[in-house]
Order: structure tokens, then C-alpha cells, then sequence
């Protein structure tokens, strides 16, 4: 039943509900039985940089802009009956919080950089890299939850002292929605302290590393029902108590689901500030030199296998700046410089670009790593640097790809998410490279909170299973390969896998010397 009328004779629908906390804004909509978006809604909020390289954010923002986005979508959707809410929300974070659930310090994001040092004690007290990858079957990034943990240890240990429980982003709105404290197992396997092989946390590790494996929250499946609305959650949400809350899934996980990617053979692009690779495949592989993260899928019995650029809608918008904004507060305009990235030939005439322009994470963990162009010669224009730069992006989508075909994970379909997808032209680019037809779905571009809400409904029994769910993730578009430019793509890419190993000496050594003038600018050189 999608609906049933009250005493007044007022149809209701029933729907689904999701949340997803994220870096920068609050996303709520509300999905009927039949896959179809009844209402959505953005409630935007700050981050804080108190120092370079630190990230932080009140989590009490966090909960006003879900109280707002909920309010919005329940207000443009009319008469609905919430069956189940699914949460998302940007992973790797740090909640901490006293033993009487007060926040005790504004939450560490996930691009928060300081604990480099943590981190790799953390390795070091796991008995080296090959070790941590036995246990953990991922690095020890320092976007992690658990070096964040370990730099409260050791940096402000009388608020380390009164920590009782360590959140992510999400799972501090389930606690303030329902009074449970928990998480699930995909943002669990983003901490760096999860078994993902076994699904448990890996409390030997975190012991090792000197921390209380009681301050991680219990972790059970994503489909499992994790808390129901409390009474003072319902009041300050405006929903009615009592309805059952998911465990949901960590942002980057969840979207790969919401974009109905669940079997061999599917992969997912993500094209937003970064880049992302992912696939759902139905056993832990093994992640040899840690290049790639294996995580716990949203599905029970099935794994998350990603690949991480740090750079790929960000290198348009430096483009953007460097070369197209009027002002230096001009706001991008995508889409003229992708129409002028469109008048340049496949190959752009010989150019190819490096995106490293924020270091890089796979398949080179470098943060050394740097962004150039290649072959530029005085024929070049802006038009071809332009085509170059979403070229770029997509040869390191192709990198990650080139790591995972060892493992058996290859794909015959990409479905395409993010702001990138938007882009014909781009989607165009990596059905070429890749080889093989490019679509979007129905909802992916809703972001995680689709994905969340999809697993609600596998929660509460809305779907027989994850088939019948991602159903609803129908097409939109497609591109498929063409002749042309599928070969030009395939020459370039034999080329741009070259750079990287022939210039990361020299990129280690512009590093330092960056470092050496920065040195010498604040000696007054």
C-alpha cells in the first residue's frame, strides 16, 4: 500500500525518510514505496579552519540543519506516513562526548589533517603496514577516525579523560533522534579500527594503540533497525515517536547503493570536489599495499571497494579560477568552461594534465604529489587546457581501475554520480576510457540521502531485497563508447600512467623547497 486516507478523506502516503549529515549541508527527502522522490531539502551550514590544516564543525549544527531540512521536506509533501529513516553522513569524523552525551569539543571532519604523527604510531603499534592490512585490510589514512582519537590522547588529554563515547557525523544525529548510541558497519570500517573481513572491530588493534575499545559505538548491520524516535527526538524533529530509525551507511558507501550499484560488473564514478572509484563485490579481497579501501557494503555479505582521488571537481574549480573568473568572487560557471572544453578534439591536442593539485591518494599516496600540464606547446588554448583538466581527472579514475583488476573486480558498466555526471561531455570522456556504456540513475543525483532512504525500506521489509530496492534506480542517460575517441583516450592513457612514476622525485623536491621559502619568507629573506 503506497497510501490510505484518513477519517477527513485526505490521502496519505507512506515514505521513507533520509537524512544525510554533510560537510557542508544538511540533505532530507522523502521517498514513496515506488522509488519516486516526494520532497527534498538543503539546510546549509559552516566549517571552521581555527588553524591550517584542521577542519572542525559544531555538531550542534549539524542537528539544526537536519531539524530544518526535515521540517522543509515534511512541509512540501504533504500528508505522509514515515514507515523507517535511513541515515548517512560524511565519514571518518569524530564525535566525542562526555558519559552524559554532551559534546566535549567541536567535531574533527574527515579532510582534517593533523594527526599525520597518530596515525602512523598507530601503524607503528600495529606491528608495521603488512600487519595493520592483516587485521584492518585498509592504511591507517590520516583522514581516519582513529588517529583523530589518538591526537586527543595526546594533545588534550583532560578532555580525552572525560571522553565516554567517539561518534561519526550520523551517528551523533541517530543518538540525539532515538538516545542510542551506535553506528553501522560500513562508517565503522571507516575509523580504521574495523575488521572489515569479519565485520567486528578489530579491538587488538585499537588496544595496541592505547585506546579504550569501549569508546566505539556498537556496529551491526546497515539494514538493521538501530533505535526507534524518542520522545524528545520526535519533539525537536517534529515526527511522530516511535518510528523505527536504520543503521544506514557512511556518505561514500551509501551513494555507491543509491546509484544501484550491487553487482559484479557494475562500477561507480563519483565526480564531486574529489574523484571516486567504487564497486560492490560479494568477498573481502585482499588490498595489497593498502592503495585501495575495502569496506563493509550497506548489503550484508557484500564489500565496498573504493579508490580516493583528492582531486576532480576541485581542478575546475581552480581552473576556474586561474583562468576563467573575472573576480576573484566570481562564481564558477561549469558549464561555459565544459562548452569551451568541448571545442578542443579527444586528446586536446596533446595535452595532458596531472590533477594532483592537492597531493593524491590512490592509487600514489603522495602528499607531495602535484598537479601539471604536459606536451603544453604554444598552440594550445584555454579551450584545450579545459578539455585536458576533465581528461586528467578521468585518467586517474582509469588508475584506480588498473589497481582493482588484479583483484577480479572489473566492470562493463559505469554509473556515473556526482556534479561530474552532469556532464555530457565528461560522461562522453569515460565511456570512452573506461570502454564501456556511462549512465546515471533516477536519484543518484539526490546524493546519499536516496541511498539512505533505499536502505529503510530494506530495514522495515519495503523490498524483498537489495535487487527489488535499486529497481528504482532507473536510467537516465547514456553514452557509450565511440571509435574515435575511445582509441585516441586509450593512446593518452598509456602516456599519462608514465608521469606520475617519472616525476615523483621531482615533486618530493619541489615540496621541500616550498617548504625552504616558506621558511625563509618568515625569516624575513
Amino acid at each position: 500500500m503506497s497510501g490510505c486516507s484518513t477519517a477527513s478523506g485526505r490521502n496519505v502516503t507512506s515514505a521513507l525518510l533520509g537524512i544525510d549529515i554533510g560537510t557542508s549541508a544538511c540533505k532530507a527527502l522523502l521517498l514513496d514505496l515506488q522509488g519516486r522522490v516526494l520532497a527534498s531539502a538543503d539546510a546549509s551550514y559552516p566549517l571552521a579552519t581555527p588553524r591550517p590544516g584542521w577542519t572542525e564543525q559544531d555538531p550542534a549544527l549539524w542537528i539544526e540543519g537536519a531539524r530544518a531540512a526535515v521540517a522543509r521536506v515534511l512541509e512540501r509533501a504533504g500528508l505522509v506516513e514515515i514507515l523507517c529513516i535511513g541515515l548517512s553522513g560524511q565519514m571518518h569524523g569524530l564525535t566525542p562526548l562526555d558519559a552524559a552525551h554532551r559534546v566535549l569539543r567541536p567535531a574533527i571532519l574527515w579532510n582534517d589533517q593533523r594527526s599525520h604523527a597518530e596515525s602512523e604510531a598507530i601503524v607503528v603499534a600495529a606491528g608495521g603496514e603488512e600487519a595493520l592490512l592483516a587485521r584492518t585490510n585498509n592504511r591507517m589514512l590520516v583522514g581516519y577516525t582513529g588517529g583523530k582519537i589518538l591526537w586527543m590522547q595526546r594533545h588534550e588529554p583532560d578532555l580525552y579523560a572525560q571522553m565516554a563515547v567517539a561518534l561519526n557525523p550520523k551517528d551523533y544525529l541517530r543518538l540525539v533522534l532515538t538516545g542510542e548510541v551506535a553506528s553501522e558497519v560500513s562508517d565503522a570500517s571507516g575509523t580504521g579500527f574495523f575488521d572489515t573481513r569479519e565485520r567486528v572491530w578489530a579491538t587488538d588493534v585499537i588496544e595496541a594503540s592505547g585506546i579504550d575499545p569501549a569508546l566505539l559505538p556498537r556496529a551491526p548491520e546497515s539494514q538493521e533497525i538501530s533505535g526507534r524516535v524518542s520522545r524528545s527526538g520526535a519533539a525537536l524533529f517534529g515526527l511522530p515517536e516511535g518510528v523505527p530509525v536504520a543503521g544506514g551507511g557512511g556518505d561514500s558507501v551509501v551513494q555507491t547503493f543509491g546509484s544501484g550499484v550491487i553487482a559484479p560488473g557494475e562500477l561507480q564514478t563519483t565526480i564531486g570536489t574529489g574523484g571516486i572509484l567504487a564497486a560492490a563485490i560479494d568477498s573481502p579481497r585482499d588490498n595489497p599495499g593498502g592503495r585501495l579501501q575495502m569496506f563493509c557494503n550497506v548489503l550484508p555479505h557484500r564489500w565496498h571497494c573504493m579508490g580516493v582521488s583528492l582531486n576532480a571537481g576541485g581542478a575546475m574549480v581552480w581552473l576556474h579560477e586561474a583562468f576563467y573568473a573575472a573576480a576573484a568572487d566570481a562564481a564558477p560557471d561549469f558549464a561555459a568552461i565544459v562548452a569551451e572544453a568541448a571545442t578542443s578534439p579527444a586528446g586536446a591536442r596533446g595535452l595532458l594534465f596531472l590533477p594532483y593539485l592537492n597531493g593524491e591518494r590512490c592509487p600514489y599516496p603522495d602528499p607531495t604529489a602535484r598537479g601539471a600540464f604536459i606536451g603544453l606547446t604554444g598552440r594550445h588554448r584555454r579551450s584545450d587546457m579545459a578539455r585536458a583538466v576533465m581528461e586528467g581527472v578521468t585518467h586517474a579514475l582509469g588508475t584506480m581501475h588498473a589497481v582493482m583488476r588484479p583483484l577480479g573486480i572489473d566492470g562493463t558498466v559505469i554509473k556515473a554520480s556526482g556534479g561530474g555526471a552532469r556532464s555530457e561531455l565528461w560522461r562522453q570522456i569515460q565511456a570512452d576510457l573506461f570502454g564501456c556504456e556511462v549512465i546515471t540513475t533516477e536519484g543518484a543525483a539526490e546524493g546519499a540521502a536516496f541511498g539512505a532512504a533505499l536502505v529503510a525500506g530494506l530495514a522495515v521489509g519495503i523490498w524483498a531485497d537489495a535487487v527489488a530496492a535499486t529497481a528504482h534506480c532507473r536510467p537516465l542517460t547514456r553514452n557509450t563508447p565511440q571509435v574515435k575517441g575511445a582509441a585516441t583516450q586509450h593512446r593518452a592513457h598509456v602516456i599519462y600512467k608514465t608521469l606520475y612514476p617519472a616525476l615523483q622525485d621531482s615533486f618530493a623536491q619541489l615540496a621541500e623547497l616550498e617548504v625552504a621559502n616558506i621558511a625563509n619568507q618568515g625569516e624575513g629573506h
